[in-house]
């Protein structure tokens, strides 16, 4: 890749403020049919969920507020991530102490925030948006734990150790079925076996 062309990739496309006015533009006209994300200095497009991807996330949220009812698991919640560029993500759902983001307006500082949790989508930009982009954003960001459910592949991914630089220092996978334990001060087990029934 040429010095040009790399240089160009490395621009944002817009402002944080610019973003921010499109995806306000587009929740209202669109009823939150369309959710916009600005990572890496592009606007992501990120699918609206089938069934299956919300499943995954009640799921989730029914396990950790078993285990640990002091938590919250919200659900949409946008966050500023990426100190670099200033970017906003909207994970498929934040753990969070109970009443964390009460008073936080729509993207919400990433402090506090104990794990965040993606669902792939069957589209083209789960690739590089779910596997590649928000490990290092959330990482960056300094959030403890980032916990990818990868329906593709059949497997649960957690990423814990966030350093600046890398994203992640560490990534634990286990196929369906295998238990995962999203370790202190989370101390959640999770039963993947349910999942081998969300996938197409």
């Amino acid at each position: 890749m040429t010095v040009m062309a790399e240089r160009a990739l490395q621009l944002p496309q817009m402002s944080v403020e610019e973003f921010e006015k499109i995806a306000a533009f587009a929740a209202k006209e669109t009823d939150d049919a369309v959710r916009l994300e600005f990572i890496n200095g592009r606007i992501g497009v990120k699918r609206v969920a089938d069934g299956d991807h919300n499943t995954i996330v009640v799921w989730l949220s029914k396990r950790c507020m078993r285990a640990r009812p002091d938590l919250d698991l919200y659900q949409g919640q946008g966050l500023k991530v990426e100190k670099y560029r200033g970017g906003r993500a909207r994970p498929d759902a934040v753990l969070v102490p109970e009443d964390h983001f009460a008073g936080h307006g729509e993207w919400a500082d990433p402090d506090g925030v104990l794990l965040v949790f993606e669902v792939t989508s069957y589209d083209s930009d789960t690739d590089r948006r779910d596997r590649h982009e928000k490990p290092l954003a959330y990482g960056a960001a300094g959030i403890p734990f980032y916990l990818l459910i990868d329906r593709d592949a059949c497997t649960a991914k957690l990423y814990s150790d966030p350093e600046p630089d890398v994203g992640y220092g560490n990534c634990r996978t286990v196929p369906f079925g295998v238990a995962l334990v999203l370790p202190e001060p989370l101390g959640i087990e999770l039963d993947t076996e349910r999942l081998k029934e969300y996938v197409d």
